[in-house]
């Protein structure tokens, strides 16, 4: 079985173009328009000789209830699959109460996380990062997902946190998305 790898956070962060990115395909949507992405979309990722299994996911934007309800217990089971889970941050739009309670709540998972400030490609990286340092996450990337920037970079230091894949045949296979 391979590691899973789920990409959470606010709505329009750029979840989906990372997806894309990292699977090299086009299967998620991505739109400039939130709420877009509302079920969990699974794809693969090679790198090098390194394959895992990357979970797309729809915003979290607080809400309990309604459609922002069903597209959150979606994120949430990526949340519970994923070896480690990748909290999408925006770098133009800046830290947001929304990233901070998602982190907050992350952080009681156990899961080893990666905070990725997505949209860093025209703001100095050491600036973004110390804004986002007080989230409290150890490990810490900027990238810019839709120019491919700093993406080889992030999936060596995630890959070198993740297990290797296990049974006898580690094929690609991905869990069933369901409501």
């Amino acid at each position: 079985m391979l590691p899973v790898i789920a990409i959470v956070g606010r709505p329009n962060v750029g979840k989906s173009t990372l997806f894309n990115s990292l699977t090299r395909t086009r299967n998620a949507l991505v739109a400039d328009v939130p709420g877009l992405t509302r079920d969990r979309q699974y794809g693969i990722s090679q790198q090098g000789s390194r394959a895992c299994l990357i979970v797309d996911t729809g915003g979290l934007t607080g809400e309990d209830e309604g459609l922002d309800g069903l597209v959150a217990r979606q994120a949430w089971k990526a949340i519970e699959e994923a070896d480690t889970v990748l909290l999408l941050v925006d770098g133009r739009a800046g830290l947001t109460v929304a990233d901070e309670e998602i982190a907050s709540q992350l952080r009681r998972t156990g899961k080893v996380l990666h905070l990725v400030i997505n949209k860093g490609e025209h703001r100095d990286p050491h600036l973004l990062s110390a804004e986002f340092h007080t989230l409290g996450l150890d490990h810490l990337h900027v990238i810019a997902a839709a120019h491919n920037q700093g993406i080889e970079t992030l999936m060596k230091k995630v890959l070198a946190h993740l297990p290797a894949a296990t049974g006898e045949n580690s094929e690609p296979t991905a869990p069933e998305a369901t409501p």
